[in-house]
């Protein structure tokens, strides 16, 4: 009977959240319930009746005028969603994931990248400052080229913001079971990564307290704390990529749609973001963060203070979200 709820469901996906659509809908239901237990009876195995209810009841067009639906199905008609499978939504959320993950990396690069001259200072050598400030020039380099790669690979699926799309219940079904079971392994890695951020000062501290050493305060501190961070920010950055993409995913159906009435749908619907301008803004977050980062440092050459940007800017991103979360729960 699964499958023939799902085929059901993938049935009347698309047609408008009515009364009248979601009265026929049931009665359909109903219909081929009946069908299925009486063939049952009959003797029927399970997958011949489900051919049979799937071949007699599954074509909307000829049951529409009597279930009296057939104008909300001329509606729809000229009004086509694409429709994006199961194989492409695991796809997109492996490829979110490792999109991630690398803008992640890239900005761990970033942070540790001043490391080098700060440890090279210690030791007064203006060979190992210019080793160091060229090891400095391709850390930063090597980040921006991996945050342009990443980005171009997932251009492929810009159609997503550019197409109405839609998902089948199955498949919205499946992607919000896999947001839950991998809620609490993403909250312990973003703790983690806020523990990492937190204990970053622990060195300092500590090393200020037990010595008056210049190296160990102004060198093996501060360098300890870049590291720290480093590593902070990038878990909080990547970890966030299976939740973002499959809330993206569930966003896509059209609320005014029977597939918007979906449980899974619109449990993740509030992450949606519906505004083309903070969408288009989102789309360049990072790579403006990045942008921002750089100039400021080498402007200033305050490596040792500008990596506070990076968890700035990962708060600020959450409570963005939160508030367009928010908003979006609001207006339905």
């Amino acid at each position: 009977m699964e499958i023939i709820k799902n085929y059901l469901e993938s049935m009347f996906a698309n047609l408008p959240n009515t009364p009248d659509v979601l009265r026929a809908k049931s009665e359909l239901l109903s219909m081929m319930e009946d069908k299925y237990s009486e063939l049952i009876s009959e003797g029927k195995t399970e997958n011949e009746a489900i051919g049979i209810v799937i071949s007699e009841f599954g074509n909307l067009d000829e049951l529409a005028d009597s279930l009296g639906i057939a104008n909300a199905i001329k509606v729809v008609e000229t009004n086509e969603r694409r429709q994006v499978t199961m194989t492409e939504s695991r796809e997109y959320v492996y490829e979110s994931m490792r999109h991630y993950f690398i803008v992640g990396l890239s900005v761990l690069l970033f942070i540790v990248s001043p490391v080098g001259t700060i440890l090279c200072s210690g030791f007064h050598s203006d060979f190992l400052e210019a080793i160091a400030v060229v090891a400095l020039l391709l850390m930063v380099a090597v980040g921006v080229g991996l945050i342009v790669f990443s980005s171009q690979c997932m251009r492929k699926w810009e159609f997503l913001d550019k197409v109405p799309c839609t998902l089948d219940f199955a498949t919205s079904d499946e992607l919000y079971r896999e947001k839950q079971e991998f809620a609490t392994q993403r909250a312990v890695q973003l703790a983690v990564g806020i523990l990492f951020c937190v204990i970053s000062i622990v060195p300092v501290i500590i090393l200020s307290s037990l010595t008056s050493s210049f190296f160990l305060l102004d060198v093996i501190g501060p360098s300890a704390l870049l590291v720290l961070v480093g590593i902070g920010v990038m878990k909080i950055i990547a970890c966030n990529g299976r939740n973002a993409a499959i809330e993206k995913l569930l966003g896509l159906n059209d609320k005014e749609t029977v597939s918007g009435n979906y449980e899974s749908t619109v449990s993740g619907r509030g992450a949606n973001i519906e505004s083309p301008k903070v969408k288009s803004f989102m789309q360049v977050y990072w790579k403006t963060v990045s942008s921002i980062y750089l100039i400021w440092s080498f402007l200033t050459f305050d490596w040792h203070i500008t990596w506070i940007i990076w968890p700035i800017a990962a708060v600020i991103k959450s409570f963005i979200m939160t508030i367009i979360g928010q908003g979006g729960n609001e207006n339905e």
